[in-house]
């Protein structure tokens, strides 16, 4: 999956990214009081972006119901 998508749906499910770093970017779910953080690579393996919502307490982009 590409960063921007991730981080863009991140965002769409109320997270505030908080900073960038050299090789990560620090995100935030401020309702849970999660943190996690994203590799700063062009494409992100699937199962690791399971694990970053998981960490952020939110349903995983490839598991949220269709409309």
């Amino acid at each position: 999956m590409k960063r921007a998508k991730l981080l863009s749906y991140l965002n769409d499910q109320g997270c505030i990214l908080v900073r960038e770093g050299a090789k990560h970017t620090v995100v935030v779910n401020p309702i849970k009081k999660l943190v996690t953080t994203v590799p700063r690579h062009n494409d992100i393996n699937e199962h690791l972006v399971d694990k970053i919502c998981k960490d952020v307490g939110i349903t995983s982009f490839r598991k949220r119901p269709r409309n």
